[in-house]
Formats: structure tokens, C-alpha cells, sequence
């Protein structure tokens, strides 16, 4: 498996981009509408053409870069089924497995930072590598104050579907704000201080209760846009409105 961990500066978006070697199928998990085209130079110096987009939720902090993806290569869009929307092209699912050429990406619902968040595991046969979104952060996990959110099914997702997973299993999140790139289920058990293997759900919720987090500064258009799969709403301000490009007509 080819894997790379790509960023995105302003939202501090992790991307990752996966792809077969036998086959050529690649995908891009939570790739983001401004490095679109930064991603598709990676990929044509790897002599790779785009197969899939993956989002694990609807993004209140940046626009999908899904929508302008599929115009530019004719990749076809994935996100968890149960949003059903009709610009996605493949819904996915809790025990149904989803292939990238050789490459076995199983989804894992893991709702409470937003309702129908979804998580991606893949194992490569060396190791395991959870996606894990916006559920679990490094030292962190994602805020449950907006978009359906709700604190005792955020817990009982971390604690019940993801601490359960091997120690060793590799987490990679949608965001950090701190340079850090990757964890593992072993260290988020040990030391996050959101939530620890010891962390009881009523200590959990007074944490959540007391984040006093900023109002998401694209949440906006960036949530009703990604309901869409990237298509840019008419209230994107300007100064955010360069990357929709020629592609904000969907």
C-alpha cells in the first residue's frame, strides 16, 4: 500500500492518500477544496489517477474538496451512507467493507461529534491504521456542541468501538493543532486528557460541558457546502471563495 499524510494549514486538515500498487486504485480520505489541486500534482508524480474520495462527516470547518475532485478527475464520491445524499456516489457502511484495489477499508460508525460520523480502519498487514476523523484527536477529541452532537455517544464510541481495537493500532485524525502527526489507541488510553480508559462519562461530560470552544469561523457555509459534497454555497465570503474556483456550480 502507498500511503501519504497530507495538510491543509488554514482548518489544520489531515488528508491521507491511499493507493494499490497492483491495481493503480487510490483514494483520499477528508481531502480539502483548497489543496485540490495540490493534491492531484502528488498524485500525477506518483503516476497515480484519483479513484475515490472518503469523508468521514460533514466538515464544519473546511469544504470537501470531493465535489471539485470528481470534476477534475471523474473520482467517485464516498461518504456514510446514512447521510444520503444525492451527490454521493457510494455510501458506506458499519460491516461492509469497501475495497481500494487490494486495499480492505472497513467503517466503523462512531457518532457523537456529529451524528453520522464515521470512522475507516485498514490493515495492511504490518499494521493497523484507524481513521479516525473528528472522534478521536491526539490529546483530543472532537467537540459535540454542534451539528447533532451529542457527549454520551461521543464517549461510548471512543470507549466501546475504538479502545477496544490492539494497543498498537495506529491512529490518524482529521485535525491537530500542535504539529503532531500521529498516535496510537495504547497512548490515547494512557494519556488524553479528554478522555483516558479511566474517564467515567460523568467526568467526561463536565469536560465537554467546559471547553468554551470559538464559533467555527466557516461552519456556516462549510456545513450546508459539504451537504452538497463541496459545492460552494452563495454565502462563501470572498476571501474564502478562490479555491470553488470555475467548480462552485456544481
Amino acid at each position: 500500500m502507498l500511503f501519504k499524510q497530507l495538510f491543509e494549514p488554514v482548518s489544520f486538515t489531515y488528508s491521507y492518500l491511499l493507493a494499490c500498487p497492483e491495481t493503480g486504485q487510490c483514494a483520499l480520505i477528508d481531502p480539502v477544496i483548497d489543496t485540490a489541486e495540490r493534491d492531484l500534482e502528488i498524485l500525477q508524480k506518483l503516476g497515480l489517477k484519483l479513484t475515490y474520495t472518503i469523508d468521514t462527516h460533514v466538515h464544519a470547518d473546511h469544504l470537501t474538496g470531493a465535489l471539485k475532485l470528481k470534476q477534475l478527475t471523474g473520482s467517485q464520491i464516498c461518504y456514510p451512507a446514512m447521510d444520503q445524499f444525492s451527490c454521493v456516489d457510494i455510501g458506506l457502511r458499519e460491516g461492509e467493507s469497501f475495497s481500494i484495489g487490494n486495499i480492505e477499508l472497513h467503517p466503523l460508525f462512531t457518532p457523537g461529534h456529529t451524528d453520522t460520523h464515521h470512522c475507516y480502519i485498514v490493515d495492511d498487514q504490518t499494521h493497523t491504521l484507524l481513521f479516525s476523523g473528528d472522534a478521536l484527536l491526539i490529546d483530543a477529541c472532537g467537540r459535540t456542541d454542534f451539528q447533532q452532537g451529542d457527549t454520551t455517544s461521543l464517549y461510548h464510541s471512543i470507549r466501546d468501538k475504538l479502545f477496544i481495537l490492539p494497543d498498537e493500532t495506529l491512529v490518524y485524525p482529521a485535525h491537530n493543532y500542535e504539529g503532531r502527526f500521529i498516535s496510537t489507541i495504547a497512548q490515547e488510553k494512557k494519556r488524553n486528557p479528554r478522555i483516558k480508559e479511566s474517564t467515567s462519562l460523568e467526568d467526561f461530560t463536565t469536560i465537554m460541558n467546559n471547553l468554551d470552544l470559538p464559533y467555527p469561523q466557516k461552519i456556516d457555509f462549510a456545513v450546508p457546502g459539504n451537504q452538497m459534497c463541496g459545492q460552494c454555497p452563495p454565502n462563501v465570503p470572498e476571501e474564502f471563495r478562490a479555491p470553488c474556483g470555475a467548480y462552485d456550480q456544481g
